[in-house]
């Protein structure tokens, strides 16, 4: 499944790259759905499900980013310099959030864990 998921990844931003509309916006499903699943597949590691959940909110920022300049929103300013696209800071510092947790507090306290990665 970890190996699909990254097919469906590659044809995402492959589709963003060449601007294929549908497919790209298409494509943010299977590959959103199935980090969702990796993610809880592995809810019993606690490195795995950090860096799993990590790149499902990277997932999210990226296809939110993606559909902004598909839609043409991306550079509608919101306040001063800030646009539609810096919205898409909001999920990638989630992701950062969720990897500090990890390294910064819960791995120093449980140095017995086990780490799959």
């Amino acid at each position: 499944m970890e190996n699909l998921h990254i097919v469906f990844w590659l044809f995402k931003d492959i589709s963003w790259c060449l601007v294929w509309h549908t497919l790209g916006i298409i494509m943010i499903f299977p590959t959103l759905i199935i980090s969702i699943i990796i993610a809880y597949r592995t809810r019993q590691f606690a490195s795995e499900l950090c860096h799993n959940l990590a790149i499902t909110v990277w997932i999210s920022a990226n296809s939110y980013w993606m559909i902004s300049e598909f839609m043409h929103f991306d550079a509608i300013p919101i306040a001063g310099d800030l646009t539609y696209k810096h919205l898409a800071v909001i999920p990638f510092a989630l992701g950062v959030l969720i990897l500090a947790y990890y390294y910064l507090w819960h791995r120093p306290r449980h140095p017995e864990e086990l780490e799959t990665m």
